[in-house]
């Protein structure tokens, strides 16, 4: 699976530029990610905070991931034009009947292909050894274009998920 797609984000955007990662729990096909390209290109050429035009830029990765990029260094997005991003997002929920606001869904490369899992079933993959300390994982809690550039795929031992595995050690030597 090729990971590569920081050489397509807008290279004027900042790394400080706020980051919001929406997931599909499916995979988009050629023809809706053509339209959602579109669309995330006119919601974002649109996007406006408090009257102000927002520099910010929407990228659909890996046919899976919904991304808004917007730099706030000049209007902080807030209110309003947080409402409409959320409404932008549920629209295309709507339109393409797909789940992007569901967080209990983690993404990871297994076998060179994405594959998702429910939260409630980390632990019974880690323990099957199905996910590990080296599997690459999506980590969509990054919240700047620094993050997304070097925080997002990441090993699942350099992530917040590394915890779990810990905890998984220290009750199976306990036992």
């Amino acid at each position: 699976m090729n990971l590569e797609y920081r050489h397509l984000i807008d290279p004027n955007l900042p790394d400080t530029a706020r980051v919001w990662i929406y997931q599909s729990n499916r995979l988009f096909s050629l023809q809706e990610a053509l339209q959602l390209e579109a669309g995330l290109n006119a919601f974002t050429a649109e996007w406006k905070t408090h009257g102000t035009p927002v520099p910010a830029a929407g990228y659909l990765f890996f046919g899976q991931f919904l991304v808004l990029i917007a730099d706030e260094t000049d209007a902080t997005v807030s209110g309003c034009s947080t409402d409409k991003s959320v409404h932008f997002i549920q629209s295309i929920e709507a339109a393409y009947g797909v789940q992007l606001m569901d967080r209990t869904t983690l993404a990871f490369v297994v076998k060179d292909r994405l594959q998702l899992l429910p939260l409630a079933q980390l632990n019974y993959a880690i323990e099957h050894e199905f996910v590990g300390p080296a599997t690459l994982y999506f980590n969509n809690l990054v919240s700047d274009l620094a993050g997304l550039k070097n925080e997002w795929v990441v090993p699942v031992g350099r992530s917040w998920l590394a915890k779990r595995f810990a905890a998984l050690s220290i009750n199976e030597s306990a036992s």
